[in-house]
């Protein structure tokens, strides 16, 4: 996995956290994360995240970085919560710091690869179905384990629990050969 985030993305983030008056974590997913860490080689033009800590620096870092801002422009990148994403209970103690080095007050930290499939489930477009047969090529997913955390971590907390579970039964079949 590299260890580097690549340009336009170095300079986006850099120019972001410079702008920023408070230190801010920021809990990333999606194809910046797969960018990343597994070298996805689509291309995206957003930074996903689902929480931010504080939680009222949400604001702020849209302000700066979302898609109507200046930095967002100049860069043609931007930040964007997303609201369609379940995430595990525990997720948030398997997070991985992707931050650069140098960055001051912006820390970004992507979902582990299991987490970030699950918080697929739910929207379960395209673009995800081929992330998840990406990932399962690549063999960054360990079938036991994405049930187990479905099951143990997910599955209690889901408002369309049938739908999702015959999401995630339909991938392994689809990208998990026996």
């Amino acid at each position: 996995m590299p260890a580097t985030i690549p340009e336009p993305w170095l300079s986006f983030l850099f120019d972001v956290g410079q702008a920023l008056t408070q230190s801010v974590e920021v809990h990333c997913l999606g194809g910046f994360v797969l960018t990343v860490l597994w070298e996805l080689p689509r291309p995206t033009g957003d930074v996903d995240f689902i929480e931010i800590e504080p939680s009222e620096a949400g604001d702020e870092l849209l302000r700066i970085a979302g898609g109507a801002s200046a930095i967002a422009k100049r860069h043609r990148l931007q930040f964007h919560r997303v609201t369609i994403a379940e995430r595990p209970e525990g997720y948030a103690a398997r997070l991985v710091d992707i931050t650069p080095k140098g960055l001051v007050r912006l820390r970004l930290r992507a979902l582990e690869v299991h987490d970030l499939v699950l918080a697929k489930l739910a929207r379960h477009s395209p673009r995800d179905r081929a992330d998840v047969e990406f990932l399962a090529r690549r063999g960054a997913l360990d079938r036991q384990c994405l049930q187990e955390r479905f099951d143990n971590e997910l599955r209690p907390y889901l408002l369309n629990e049938n739908r999702e579970t015959a999401t995630l039964k339909l991938w392994i079949e689809e990208y998990f050969a026996e």
